[in-house]
């Protein structure tokens, strides 16, 4: 039996779907901007998810706290 995937993983699915890019992408992205800014904290890199991208704020924080937790 497959476990459901619980935690900041359980949005991908839909962020896929919405913002039409591979979470692997998303996260190369927001690797590629904390390189930018070695200083970016977690909520900077939310806010620029949302500004520059137009994400929401509740697929934003997964994606960066899924992201950052990965190293």
């Amino acid at each position: 039996m497959t476990e459901k995937v619980q935690g900041p993983a359980s949005y991908f699915p839909a962020m896929e779907k919405k913002y039409g890019r591979p979470i692997g992408e998303w996260q190369e992205a927001v690797r590629a901007r904390r390189a930018e800014q070695p200083g970016a904290k977690h909520m900077e890199l939310v806010a620029w998810l949302k500004t520059e991208h137009g994400m929401g704020h509740g697929h934003a924080n997964a994606l960066v706290a899924h992201t950052l937790a990965q190293g």
